[in-house]
């Protein structure tokens, strides 16, 4: 055997004997959403989001490995075989200064985006997204909701794709005022697939209706196939 064959065998065999090590050192991640159980929730608790007659809020642990990441409220949306959106809740301090007890109140939230195979958790920012008005109904990675812009004014009908930095769809409903609306401002909006087709329900406007040109997903997923970096050894001193 030459000297150059006998080198490329070491190499192969060292490769080999790595592999198994490197798979070793793999994590896996168990990501799971606890039971439903009920928290006191109100408009003066929550005056963006809760209705006013909403007096309990049903919500869910999401845990990661065991451990309690976020609270959620709502179904979840699976948006690949990796992935899925559900909407946090936030546990939020609402004692006044000088109160002896304390007093804490849910409110609705952004939604997440959770990673199965990692465990990771990002918020996701939808354009023009209001906790109080915005009720997402999804489809795909797409996201259709009606959103208001920064002043408050308009009421606007948006399509937002998961990890997207500009809205699919944005087109004005109308005009919209802040401290007297209609509640819900809309209904579901309904998703049509062949066409693709999003049909927006105004409280007190026409229906609207507009096609989607189909794109690629833009989401990218880590597969957590790198293994993860050993924890520097502690030499005694």
């Amino acid at each position: 055997m030459s000297k150059s064959v006998r080198i490329a065998v070491a190499i192969l065999a060292a490769l080999l004997a790595v592999a198994p090590a490197a798979q070793a050192a793999r994590k896996v991640h168990t990501v799971v959403l606890g039971a439903a159980k009920k928290v006191p929730y109100t408009k003066a608790g929550d005056p963006a989001g809760a209705a006013a007659a909403e007096d309990a809020l049903k919500i869910r642990a999401l845990l990661v490995d065991g451990v309690l990441k976020e609270w959620t409220n709502g179904d979840a949306h699976d948006v690949t075989d990796r992935s899925f959106v559900v909407r946090r809740v936030i546990r939020l301090n609402d004692s006044l200064p000088g109160d002896k007890l304390g007093h804490w109140v849910w409110q609705r939230g952004p939604w997440l985006l959770v990673n199965r195979v990692t465990g990771h958790i990002v918020a996701l920012k939808l354009p023009d997204y209001d906790p109080g008005v915005s009720h997402v109904s999804w489809f795909r990675d797409y996201g259709a909701y009606c959103g208001t812009t920064a002043s408050g004014k308009s009421l606007y009908a948006v399509v937002a794709q998961v990890e997207a930095r500009k809205a699919v769809l944005a087109r004005k409903l109308g005009a919209f005022d802040p401290e007297n609306h209609p509640d819900p401002a809309c209904g579901p909006a309904e998703w049509q697939r062949e066409p693709l087709r999003i049909t927006f329900h105004p409280t007190g406007k026409d229906t609207v209706s507009y096609d989607i040109v189909p794109g690629s997903a833009v989401l990218v997923e880590d597969s957590g196939d790198e293994p993860e970096t050993p924890a520097p050894e502690t030499k005694p001193k």
